[in-house]
């Protein structure tokens, strides 16, 4: 199992070596550069498009339920434990570089939803399927069909075996079981392991539900979302701001660090370089595992959208990154930093565990119930949202053949209540590898089309401004 680990590890420092990094930045800075800041510029008009559905066009849902849809899977684990997890690796500097790679993100997440809708295919049903596949394939050219089909095979994975199900419902198991059963006292004997009958009950009920919904395709997963993801997302945040008002004397100093560790004016002399890389490197995955910009996930969710706008689309898209990781994990990433959390020799949900114990006015157990709430919201509902995806992913491979997509909904359920009972590290390299094998055809197109998005985004603006 260690050989294993280590070649997965191997593997992952390939995927993510810097020429990678490269390319989700370089990506993000050119789109910023050729839309003219965009998403500085136009932030405002965005998000009151988020709030302002279009009473025409085609899709399936309104575009305030295809952003839920795709908040629902950007807004988990990552925002909670894959910031602690940045931190605690790269230093309070990776906080810096996962606001940076964002902010580039935005551009790149507002192309994604441009050229989704663009070259989105409609049914007559109504039925809608698109995003990276299909704007490689009607964009880029037929030629490029097994981009595409390449980018389809890692989605359907990713959300199989990775990012969707494994990875989140254990980040459900691990804060139900550590609030209602810490010490493991009442076990159950399972695979010929010992395990809290919370993470088997937290497996059982989870899978369970996620069945109710998925079931019921992209109407009930955009219902769910609109309704779950609003609260949480708001209860999580005046949560937070509630640790930072009563750590309000340590916010300057915290802020000061994250600036120095970024730029590694604390190495060691001649590490200056090192510091910054893993700092770097460590805060743009966290990132990108978050907000998924350049990923290609949540282009699928936006080609569902009822619109006939491609570039208002992009604009609400570009949203789901300034919300997810600009206000939530920053959010999130201050309050680990005032309450000094990252610097305690803890690891993962344990250092933001801390930080709601330790930070809130209140009893601690009040702190950890809040969070294991949060936590557990978080990650089901990414659940629902990457099932989505990965059935797109997985209907654009075999042609929408209904049998292929039943047994993969069925797999998808399996591997949820199997989570919990996976070793997560391994788990947690692979989401990595897969979310970058994801993110490479993806960035090519969006490089090979941009053009096509300057275009569009002329068009749009000249009339409606």
């Amino acid at each position: 199992m260690e050989q294993f680990k280590g070649v997965l590890e191997n593997v992952n420092g390939v995927v993510w070596g810097i020429p990678l990094i490269v390319l989700l930045m370089g990506t993000g800075l050119f789109m910023t550069l050729r839309l003219g800041a965009l998403q500085i510029k136009h932030l405002g008009r965005a998000l009151r498009y988020v709030v302002i559905n279009e009473e025409s066009g085609h899709g399936e849902i309104s575009a305030f339920g295809a952003l839920c849809t795709a908040l629902a899977a950007t807004i988990g684990t990552g925002n909670i434990v894959g910031v602690a997890t940045a931190m605690t690796i790269g230093g309070p500097g990776a906080l810096f570089w996962m606001v940076v790679s964002a902010f580039l993100g935005m551009a790149t997440k507002y192309a994604e939803g441009l050229l989704a809708v663009k070259y989105r295919v409609i049914e007559r049903d109504g039925h809608t399927l698109g995003g990276p596949f299909y704007y490689i394939e009607r964009g880029m050219g037929k030629s490029f069909i097994w981009l595409a089909k390449l980018f389809a095979f890692f989605g359907a994975f990713a959300g199989l075996l990775g990012i969707g199900t494994i990875v989140q419902v254990n980040g459900i198991s691990s804060a139900v079981n550590g609030f209602f059963d810490p010490a493991n006292e009442n076990t159950i004997r399972l695979f010929g392991h010992d395990y809290s009958i919370t993470v088997a009950v937290t497996a059982v009920v989870v899978s369970f539900l996620t069945g109710l919904v998925i079931i019921g395709g992209i109407k009930r997963i955009a219902g769910v979302s609109m309704v779950v993801v609003p609260f949480m997302a708001m209860s999580y945040v005046y949560v937070s701001l509630l640790i930072l008002i009563c750590n309000y004397k340590e916010i300057p100093g915290s802020i000061l660090e994250i600036f120095t560790e970024a730029f590694g004016f604390r190495a060691a002399a001649g590490g200056v370089i090192g510091a910054i890389m893993v700092s770097m490197k460590i805060g743009i995955a966290r990132g990108v595992f978050s907000n998924e910009a350049g990923l290609g996930s949540a282009p699928i969710a936006a080609a569902a959208a009822r619109t006939k706008e491609p570039a208002r689309q992009g604009l609400v898209s570009m949203t789901g990154t300034f919300i997810d990781t600009i206000v939530m994990c920053n959010i999130t990433g201050l309050t680990i930093m005032v309450t000094n959390s990252w610097n305690l020799g803890m690891e993962g949900v344990q250092v933001t565990l801390n930080t709601f114990s330790t930070g809130l006015p209140f009893d601690p157990v009040a702190g950890s119930f809040i969070l294991m709430a949060s936590l557990v919201f978080f990650a089901f509902s990414t659940i629902i949202g990457w099932n989505y995806y990965g059935e797109r992913c997985l209907e654009y491979l075999v042609g929408g053949r209904g049998g292929a997509l039943i047994l993969y909904r069925w797999l998808y359920i399996i591997a949820v209540l199997a989570g919990p009972f996976m070793t997560l590290s391994a788990v947690w390299t692979i989401a990595d590898i897969l979310n970058g094998l994801m993110a490479i055809p993806n960035l090519i197109a969006l490089l090979a089309l941009s053009g096509v998005v300057v275009t569009e985004t002329k068009i749009f603006l000249r009339r409606t401004i």
